[in-house]
């Protein structure tokens, strides 16, 4: 399914986005119903879990899903959105047809049900969820080893880092002090992918402090 854009101005924030969300997760047919359990946003994608069940009170029979004691299934669904030109807009998948994005929560994913298939796109889909979700969030001052090195704008390459981060006006942004040469660099979470903690700035003086607080004027 392609991309959908509303001109009618009515998505225009955050709520009226989960709004939308909440809508398209919910229907009510002769036979079976749908409903959002829970739905969360990172970055433009949005994340969904919603529960199908037979109006009659009968379990669900479903090829992909394994149904629940309560004769229900529930299933992830991903949204991508954005904005063009005022327009909002969206892509909906189903996770069994297996879509890239995969930063769902691990909240959400422990809310879906079984599936059928351990080989399917959404079991993989699922795994990739679990591994962004185990990336290390490091603490200031933790010495890092990226699990490869990460080649800079410049051409050049950082594999040891350390934690800190740089103030734009008033906001507070993380970047990591490269060991080789003391410059600072930005790193996505994906680079952070197994890497491996040499050193950390629990119970002991962060050295990117230390280097700061040395430099204070008494």
């Amino acid at each position: 399914m392609g991309w959908l854009f509303y001109t009618d101005g009515r998505v225009q924030t955050y709520a009226d986005e989960k709004a939308e969300i909440t809508r398209l997760c919910t229907s009510h047919g002769d036979t079976r119903k749908t409903e959002l359990v829970k739905a969360c946003k990172l970055g433009s994608t949005w994340y969904a879990a919603a529960r199908v069940t037979n109006c009659d009170g009968t379990p669900v029979e479903d090829a992909t899903y394994v149904t629940d004691a309560d004769g229900s299934i529930t299933f992830g669904a991903v949204f991508l959105t954005r904005y063009d030109d005022g327009c909002w807009g969206y892509k909906d998948m189903e996770e069994s047809t297996g879509p890239n994005e995969s930063c769902a929560p691990l909240g959400l994913i422990a809310l879906l049900y079984d599936l059928k298939d351990p080989d399917s796109y959404a079991q993989d889909w699922r795994q990739r969820c679990r591994d962004w979700a185990s990336i290390p969030d490091y603490d200031e001052g933790d010495k890092i080893r990226l699990a490869k090195p990460v080649t800079l704008t410049d051409g050049s390459t950082c594999q040891i880092v350390t934690a800190t981060h740089y103030r734009r006006g008033r906001q507070k942004r993380r970047c990591y002090r490269i060991e080789e040469t003391g410059g600072l660099v930005r790193l996505s979470k994906a680079s952070l992918a197994g890497s491996e903690l040499l050193s950390s700035a629990k119970g002991a003086a962060s050295p990117v402090l230390a280097e700061f607080l040395a430099g204070q004027k008494p």
